[in-house]
C-alpha cells in the first residue's frame, strides 16, 4: 500500500511546503541539507508572497482559476472535479505544447505534480482564490456550492462561474479577466495586456508590503539580475531592511551549504569534486572578506525579529545552528578558520545529524554512497529566480498593444 500524507489536508501552507520539499528531492543543489528552509521562506514569504520554488509563468495564475470556473460552470460533482480537474490540465499541457514553462510537457499523462496544486496557495495570497481552504476541501464542497447557488436570492446576478459581486457564495475574485472563447482549445503562456493588468492589479492590493508589487508597480527591469539585492532601483527602507538581512543570510550560511559537501566529497575520496568545493569556498571567502564591514555591523536581534514575525515556528535548534556558524565565520582570520576548523566542520555534521538521525551522509556510508556530488550546494536566492520570471511576465504583457493582445 503507498505511503500518503493525509495529514496536510489540516494545513493548506503546510501541506505546499511539504510538496515542494518533495518535488525538491530532485533538485540536488538547492535542497536544504542543514535546516535552513525555515528562515529562508520566511524572507521569501515577507518578499515575494505567493510564489514557489517550482512555479514557472505567471499564466498559470489565470489558467488554474479559468479551469475551475469552467468546471463550476458545468456543476461538475465533487466525486469527479478531482478526475476532471487532472485531464483538464494534462490536456492544457498538450495544447500548449513545448512553450517554455509548461508544466508537464514531459510527463504528459504520467504528471504528478498538477499546476493547480503549484499555484493554489499563491492564488489565496494574490486574492484571486476566494475559497478559504485546501484544495482538496474546496473539491468537496462544491456540491453543497451548487446547492446554495440554486437556493440564493433571485435578484442576484446569475451566476456564470465568475462568482458573485458581494456574495459570499463566490469561490473565486468576482472580476478576474475572463478567458477567450476558444479556451481551453487554444491557450498561450504570454499575457494578454488585461491580464497582464489584472494580476499587477491583485499583487499590489493583496500584497502591497511585498517587494514583488513594489517591482511590478514602479516597473522595473528584473531580467539578468542574479539576485533581488542586486537591483540597481532604489527601495523604501520597509523593503530595504528585511533584503539587507535575507542578502547576510544567503551570503553566509553559502559557506555553510558548500563546506558540507566539501566533507562528503572528502568522506567519499572524490578528489575532483574536493578541488571543486575547495575553489568554491575560497570564492566564498573572499566575497565574505570584502564586505566584513556589512557583516560585523549586521544586527542579528533585528535579523530574528523579521523572522519570527513571519515564521515564529523557526526551531531553537535551527538558530542556534545559525548563529553558531555566523560566530565561527567572524570570528576566522582566514578561510583555514572555517574550512579546516574542526569545530566548524562538527557543527556541520552535528546540524545534519540533528536533521535525518542516522541517515545523515556525513556518519552513514550507505546514505553517503546516494550523494551524487551535489546536494544543496546552490546560494538560495529566496525564490527569486521564480519571482523573476513572473516580474517579467507581467511587465511583457503590460506593453502588449491591444491589437497583439487580441486572441
Amino acid at each position: 500500500m503507498p505511503s500518503t500524507f493525509t495529514w496536510l489536508d489540516y494545513s493548506e501552507h503546510e501541506r505546499r511546503k511539504m510538496l515542494d520539499v518533495i518535488d525538491l528531492f530532485g533538485e540536488k543543489t538547492t535542497r536544504d541539507e542543514l535546516g535552513l528552509g525555515g528562515v529562508r521562506d520566511a524572507f521569501a514569504d515577507l518578499l515575494f508572497p505567493g510564489t514557489t520554488t517550482i512555479q514557472t509563468v505567471a499564466k498559470y495564475f489565470l489558467f488554474v482559476p479559468w479551469m475551475y470556473m469552467d468546471l463550476e460552470r458545468k456543476q461538475v460533482p465533487s466525486s469527479k472535479v478531482a478526475e476532471r480537474a487532472r485531464k483538464f490540465e494534462i490536456d492544457l499541457a498538450k495544447t500548449l505544447g513545448d512553450a517554455d514553462g509548461v508544466i508537464g510537457k514531459r510527463a504528459k499523462d504520467s504528471l504528478k505534480r498538477l499546476p493547480s496544486s503549484v499555484y493554489w496557495q499563491g492564488l489565496m495570497a494574490w486574492g484571486i482564490r476566494v475559497y478559504p481552504k485546501s484544495q482538496s476541501e474546496y473539491h468537496k464542497s462544491l456540491d453543497l456550492h451548487y446547492v446554495r447557488l440554486k437556493g440564493r436570492d433571485d435578484t442576484a446576478t446569475e451566476f456564470d462561474g465568475e462568482g458573485v459581486h458581494g456574495s459570499t457564495l463566490a469561490n473565486w475574485h468576482p472580476s478576474i479577466v475572463q478567458p477567450s472563447k476558444d479556451f481551453p482549445n487554444a491557450a498561450a503562456m504570454e499575457l494578454t495586456q488585461d491580464e497582464a493588468n489584472y494580476l499587477r492589479e491583485r499583487v499590489m492590493t493583496n500584497c502591497a508590503d511585498s517587494l514583488l508589487a513594489h517591482l511590478l508597480k514602479s516597473k522595473v527591469d528584473v531580467r539578468g539580475v542574479p539576485f533581488a539585492w542586486d537591483l540597481e532601483t532604489p527601495l523604501p527602507e520597509y523593503l530595504s531592511t528585511p533584503l539587507g538581512h535575507a542578502r547576510n543570510f544567503s551570503e553566509v550560511m553559502h559557506g555553510a551549504q558548500l563546506l558540507y559537501n566539501l566533507i562528503l566529497a572528502e568522506q567519499s575520496n572524490n578528489d575532483d569534486r574536493q578541488e571543486e568545493y575547495r575553489e568554491r569556498m575560497n570564492d566564498w571567502w573572499l566575497s565574505i572578506a570584502q564586505s566584513n564591514e556589512r557583516f560585523t555591523s549586521w544586527n542579528l536581534q533585528q535579523f530574528w525579529s523579521i523572522v519570527y514575525k513571519v515564521n515564529p515556528r523557526i526551531s531553537a535548534r535551527a538558530k542556534q545552528f545559525i548563529e553558531l556558524w555566523i560566530a565561527t565565520v567572524l570570528a576566522a582570520k582566514s578561510l583555514d578558520g572555517v574550512m579546516n576548523s574542526s569545530s566548524a566542520r562538527d557543527l556541520i555534521s552535528q546540524r545534519e545529524y540533528q536533521i535525518k538521525g542516522s541517515l545523515a551522509r556525513t556518519r552513514n556510508d550507505r546514505a553517503r554512497d546516494l550523494w551524487s556530488g551535489a546536494a544543496g550546494s546552490e546560494q538560495m536566492d529566496l525564490r527569486w529566480r521564480t519571482s523573476r520570471r513572473i516580474i517579467s511576465d507581467i511587465l511583457q504583457g503590460l506593453e502588449v498593444t491591444t491589437d497583439a493582445a487580441a486572441n
